[in-house]
């Protein structure tokens, strides 16, 4: 027999792991909720037809693709099969897809129960998605997503409020970052004074890259993409430009470019009032890969370790326009929650009350004792305190092992005098201290001081 193993890009997760994610998790709900924003869920499968041509040619290549039902060979592409020709193939045998991120579902789900919901309608969703990656550090094949959308509203308020959700999320995980700002209209205007608008997405994917292979690996992927060396000079000197003042200064032949600029101005009108404890960049060489940002774009970075993005974002005009409700614009941000958890590893910055240990463990000696340990046990949970014992007497060493293996905070050993004299033996398993108290006293102290 084979030895036990799971797929490339994903993991399992213990529950001193799972404690700590929930504990982000956790933090991020509450801030979404804070600001008014419903929760909604949606398949983990979609059609191909919906996911397909929204995440831009490399994305489209990054979706994992769901054989159908039965003998899928029965009704396959014949010739694309005896060509071996997987691009053809494809179509005649997957209808579904396993969900790349939770926008696009999202936009789906608008158009689907338009009828049902309120605008402007506000939505957050936390749930796995897929992407066929090539897996490291920190990227993997099946991640979380924490989403918050706003969809129905043009208000470049909900640009700043999205920005403030960030900050206040990652002030509260006591996480330094950076959050990056940029509009694509002002990208297309980059496009456009360089004579390459026919070639945008060339030049945002391009761009988008620059951390990671910096500006001669910009200009060679330009230039491969067939982009000109005028062109990219004109690119070069808007990449290297620091201050909005200076980008206007370029784009003032651009009517795109110059109202990106506006709508930049007007973010920060809503924005800078409030003030942010994280700082909020503006960083031309943002550019977001994905097809169907038309806005602000936003993306975040962590100050203290080299972990890339842990979140992004962006306004979408159009999207829903592909599933048949036009005009309804939208804007919406994504925390990455599996690479959060990695900053925050790194960083050791898990508080201790985000592993939600055992509070207590009772030990009964023999039959009767554990019978009445039991019945504590039953007291202390309707309190709401964490508490197991072990599902048989057994000695008194191996119990406190288990106890010690599991990270108990208290320890309450039952005998014969403590259940006669209700008198119950507390050990601190962090300073040794022993205490005998009732089991009402033990529930008072514990709630107090857990």
């Amino acid at each position: 027999m084979s030895k036990p193993s799971i797929p490339e890009g994903t993991r399992d997760f213990g529950p001193e792991v799972l404690a700590k994610r929930n504990y982000i998790f956790d933090t991020i709900k509450k801030v979404f909720l804070k600001y008014g924003f419903q929760p909604i869920e949606t398949p983990t499968m979609e059609k191909l037809s919906t996911l397909t041509g929204k995440y831009g040619e490399e994305g489209d290549k990054l979706l994992f693709k769901i054989l159908n039902n039965g003998d899928f060979l029965q009704k396959a592409n014949q010739d694309a099969l005896s060509e071996k020709n997987s691009t053809k193939l494809i179509s005649s045998i997957c209808e579904r897809g396993l969900r790349y991120d939770l926008t696009v579902p999202f936009a789906r789900y608008v158009v689907m129960h338009r009828n049902e919901i309120t605008f402007p309608f506000k939505r957050y969703q936390i749930q796995p998605v897929w992407r066929a990656d090539r897996p490291q550090k920190g990227r993997y094949r099946e991640f979380y997503q924490c989403d918050a959308d706003v969809v129905g509203a043009d208000s470049l308020m909900h640009e700043a409020e999205l920005v403030k959700i960030y900050d206040t999320v990652f002030s509260l995980l006591n996480l330094k970052v950076i959050i990056k700002v940029n509009n694509r209209k002002v990208l297309e205007g980059v496009a456009e004074v360089a004579g390459i608008s026919d070639q945008f997405m060339d030049m945002t994917i391009a761009i988008d890259k620059l951390d990671k292979i910096g500006l001669d690996g910009v200009k060679k992927e330009l230039l491969d993409r067939g982009i000109s060396e005028n062109a990219f000079e004109i690119i070069e000197k808007v990449l290297k430009s620091k201050t909005l003042s200076e980008i206007s200064a370029l784009l003032e032949n651009s009517e795109i470019g110059k109202k990106g600029i506006e709508e930049l101005k007007k973010f920060h009108t809503y924005l800078d009032p409030l003030g942010t404890d994280n700082e909020v960049q503006f960083d031309i060489t943002l550019a977001r890969g994905l097809n169907y940002y038309t806005g602000c774009i936003f993306e975040v970075a962590a100050k203290d370790t080299p972990m890339g993005s842990i979140g992004g974002g962006g306004r979408y005009d159009n999207l829903t326009g592909v599933f048949g409700l036009q005009g309804v614009s939208g804007v919406g941000i994504s925390f990455g929650a599996d690479r959060i958890y990695d900053v925050m590893e790194t960083l050791q910055l898990f508080p201790e009350s985000a592993q939600k240990q055992l509070q207590v463990f009772l030990v009964g000696l023999d039959d009767a004792t554990h019978l009445f340990a039991f019945q504590c046990a039953a007291k202390l949970r309707e309190k709401g305190i964490v508490t197991d014992l072990f599902p048989e007497p057994a000695k008194i060493k191996k119990q406190m092992e288990y106890a010690n293996k599991r990270n108990a905070a208290y320890v309450i050993v039952i005998g014969e005098e403590e259940m006669q004299t209700g008198k119950l033996s507390l050990k601190n398993m962090q300073n040794g201290n022993q205490e005998k108290l009732s089991l009402e006293e033990i529930i008072n102290l514990i709630t107090h001081t857990i």
